[in-house]
C-alpha cells in the first residue's frame, strides 16, 4: 500500500471517528444562567466559558437562558426548551417532578442555611409568631416558601395565618422596604440590602429547613446523551474547583455579577456552604422534604425520590 492511500485511509478513519463523536453529541445545550442567590459555580462557569471550551472541539453550541423561577425551569424541561436548570432548590424539584415533569439531579450546588431568610420591614422586630394576620411577600414553590410554612408550623400556625402574597424575592423586597408588607421571603444580597435600609431577620432556614441546591437536567438529555451529560457535570465541578483555589479572583468575578462589594461576596460565599457530591443524608433529606410538601399541601404525587438522583451525581 502506497503513501497516498495509506494516507487517505488514516484521513477517512479520522474523519468517520470525528464524525461518530459528533452524532454521539447534541447540536445545542441549553442551561439556565441563575446568578442569585449567589450561584458562584453558575456565575464561574459562564463568565470564564468554561463550557464553550469544553465543547469547542464537538462544536456543540451553549445556549445561556436566564430563567430564575424554578417552577418555570421545570415546565422549560418538560417541553423540551431547557436541558439543564444549572441551579435549582429541591423544593421545586420534587414539586415539578411530582407534576410528572421528566427531571433528575445532576451533581450537587450548595447547601446554604443562612442565605435564605424572612425579613421583616424597617423599624420593626417580629418573630415568626408576630406575623399571624401579616402580610407576607416572597416566591410560591420554593425554598423560602417552605421556610414560612414550616416556620409558622413550629409556632403552631399555618400558611393561612397569614396573607401570603406570590411575589418575586426582588419585588418582595421593594415591599418590604416601603411597608406595603409586614415580611418578605429573600435571598443572599437582597437580605444584605434589607439589612443595609435597616430591615430585620425575622427567621432563616437554621432550625426549620435544611435547604440544598442542586443541579438538574432533563432527563431524556442524560439518557440520549451520556458523554455530554458527564461533561457538563464534570465542567461544574470544575468551576468549583477553580473557586476553592482562586478564591479570591472567584470572589471578584461574583461581586461584579451580583453588584455587590468583595466583603458583602465573601459573607455570601460562607453563608453558601458549596458542594458537588450527594450522598446518602441528601436522599434522606430529600425523602424528609417531600413528607414535609406533601403534609403541607405543596406537593400532591409523591415520587420515588432515589429514581431523581443520576448515579453520576453520587460520585
Amino acid at each position: 500500500m502506497n503513501m497516498k492511500i495509506k494516507a487517505a485511509l488514516a484521513a477517512f478513519c479520522c474523519a468517520a471517528a470525528a464524525f461518530a463523536q459528533a452524532a454521539d453529541m447534541p447540536k445545542a445545550i441549553s442551561i439556565t444562567y441563575v446568578k442569585a442567590p449567589f450561584n458562584l459555580q453558575n456565575i464561574v462557569m459562564k463568565e470564564r466559558g468554561m463550557l464553550e471550551e469544553a465543547f469547542k472541539q464537538e462544536g456543540v453550541e451553549i445556549k445561556w437562558r436566564v430563567i430564575n423561577s424554578g417552577a418555570v425551569q421545570g415546565q422549560a424541561m418538560a417541553s423540551g426548551d431547557l436541558d439543564f436548570s444549572a441551579v435549582m432548590n429541591t423544593a421545586s424539584l420534587l414539586m415539578a417532578a411530582g407534576a410528572g415533569n421528566p427531571i433528575a439531579v445532576a451533581t450537587g450546588v450548595a447547601h446554604p442555611k443562612e442565605i435564605f431568610a424572612i425579613v421583616g420591614r424597617p423599624g420593626e422586630s417580629l418573630s415568626v409568631k408576630d406575623l399571624k394576620g401579616k402580610r407576607v411577600a416572597g416566591p410560591k414553590g420554593t425554598v423560602l416558601h417552605q421556610l414560612l410554612v414550616a416556620s409558622l408550623l413550629k409556632e403552631g400556625m399555618s400558611i393561612n395565618d397569614v396573607e401570603f402574597i406570590n411575589m418575586d424575592p426582588g419585588a418582595a423586597m421593594t415591599a418590604v422596604l416601603s411597608g406595603k408588607v409586614d415580611a418578605g421571603l429573600l435571598a443572599a444580597n437582597l437580605v444584605i440590602k434589607a439589612h443595609e435600609a435597616g430591615a430585620k431577620t425575622i427567621a432563616t432556614c437554621e432550625g426549620y429547613v435544611e435547604p440544598n441546591l442542586v443541579m438538574t437536567v432533563r432527563k431524556s438529555f442524560a439518557q440520549d446523551y451520556p458523554e455530554a451529560f458527564r461533561k457538563v457535570v464534570e465542567v461544574n465541578r470544575a468551576a468549583l474547583e477553580w473557586i476553592r483555589t482562586h478564591q479570591d479572583e472567584a470572589l471578584q468575578i461574583g461581586a461584579k455579577a451580583q453588584g455587590v462589594s468583595i466583603d458583602d461576596a465573601k459573607k455570601l460565599y460562607d453563608w453558601s456552604n458549596f458542594y458537588d457530591t450527594l450522598t446518602e443524608a441528601d436522599i434522606k433529606g430529600l425523602e424528609l422534604d417531600q413528607k414535609f410538601l406533601i403534609d403541607n399541601g405543596m406537593m400532591e404525587k409523591a415520587v420515588d425520590v432515589r429514581s431523581l438522583v443520576l448515579p453520576e451525581a453520587m460520585k
